[in-house]
């Protein structure tokens, strides 16, 4: 029986844990990001790792983290598979807003002290770029231009334990569902936690079985990622904080949103992909646009993310935005996990 130790970096991105391993000590093969993901999902030792820092006495329910692998090519700094309790995700916004901070923190990218430089990454779901904003020689705000985010379905009605929820189905580096949480009879707030959970976990696993969540070019992106159930909090001039017509310049879209992803993970950030496919939906409806409105997306914690279209393409057929989203993370501690080899409940445990 062996002793194995684990180093990660722990930062949280608007309350949401990203843990980081710079070094991780298993094979991780793969000829791309995306291919280095796929073989991950079915590696006995990929996920027994995953498994032991996301798994109680070292993790929790909600632990969500990276691994550090080679870029696709070196026109980015370095490529990132990025894990959570139930498996491997194709993106994570604010897994990238982290790996930007720490790129810039550890030094593996200078930056000036005052300024900005851009951090590339390659992740399952394509390139995306951190850029990183410094002032007297700090980290002071992140923000990455994602891949290109559209709408693939809207008003599907979607049984569930508190009426027929109507969904709207948008890309973001992943494929979530969203919904008008009041139109359910929830607030997204704490107290309503436990409720929140249960019908994202319902909408996901019915939308999973029925076919519509299917990424139009490339089938290892298909599927329900999350849910996201939003509510309301009125629109405001971005100057004045009165009102203003949507989708002016310098209006803003406000909403508070939970994000339930995985089999019923939360998270305590406003979820960065999540943001980007919010966006593609708000775009779609004319309410957020190219030097007009944004949107000022707040979590169940307080925390806020501000999403903003920087431009519009064409992707998987459809019209399309390219998003960006802007926040901040911070160094919460350094670990060195130690597994012993004689402990019988490696890989851990998890209670909800």
């Amino acid at each position: 029986m062996t002793t194995q130790t684990i180093a990660t970096t722990d930062y949280h991105t608007a309350g949401e844990p990203f843990r980081i391993v710079a070094e991780p000590p298993v094979p991780l093969p793969g000829d791309s990001v995306a291919d280095r993901r796929t073989r991950a999902l079915t590696s006995p030792a990929a996920q027994e790792l995953r498994r032991i820092l996301c798994s109680e006495p070292r993790g929790h329910a909600d632990m969500y983290g990276g691994f550090i692998v080679p870029p696709d090519d070196d026109g980015a700094h370095l490529g990132v598979l990025f894990w959570h309790k139930d498996g491997f995700s194709t993106a994570c916004g604010h897994g990238t807003i982290a790996l930007g901070a720490w790129a810039v923190d550890s030094g593996l990218v200078p930056a000036p002290d005052d300024g900005a430089v851009d951090v590339v990454v390659d992740v399952p779901s394509g390139r995306v770029a951190a850029r990183v904003h410094r002032a007297g020689g700090r980290t002071v705000g992140v923000d990455f231009v994602n891949v290109p985010g559209y709408v693939l379905a809207r008003d599907l009605a979607v049984p569930t334990s508190r009426g027929v929820a109507s969904v709207t189905l948008a890309y973001g580096g992943a494929i979530y569902a969203s919904v008008d949480g009041p139109s359910l009879g929830l607030s997204v707030d704490p107290a309503s936690y436990a409720d929140l959970i249960g019908v994202g976990r319902e909408i996901k696993r019915a939308l999973d079985a029925d076919g519509h969540a299917v990424h139009p070019t490339d089938p290892r992106l298909s599927g329900v990622y999350g849910t996201i159930l939003y509510e309301e909090l009125g629109d405001a001039d971005a100057g004045a904080g009165g009102p203003e017509a949507p989708g002016d310049a310098g209006a803003v879209v406000r909403q508070r949103n939970v994000t339930v992803f995985a089999d019923g993970q939360v998270d305590r950030s406003p979820c960065g992909s999540g943001t980007c496919a919010r966006l593609a939906v708000l775009a779609d409806d004319g309410r957020v646009a190219v030097d007009g409105a944004t949107l000022l997306h707040e979590s169940i914690v307080g925390s806020t993310f501000t999403g903003t279209v920087v431009g519009t393409t064409v992707a998987g057929g459809r019209p399309a935005v390219l998003p960006m989203v802007t926040g901040m993370a911070y160094r919460t501690g350094e670990h060195r996990f130690v597994v012993d080899g004689a402990d019988p409940l490696v890989p851990g445990f998890v209670l909800r």
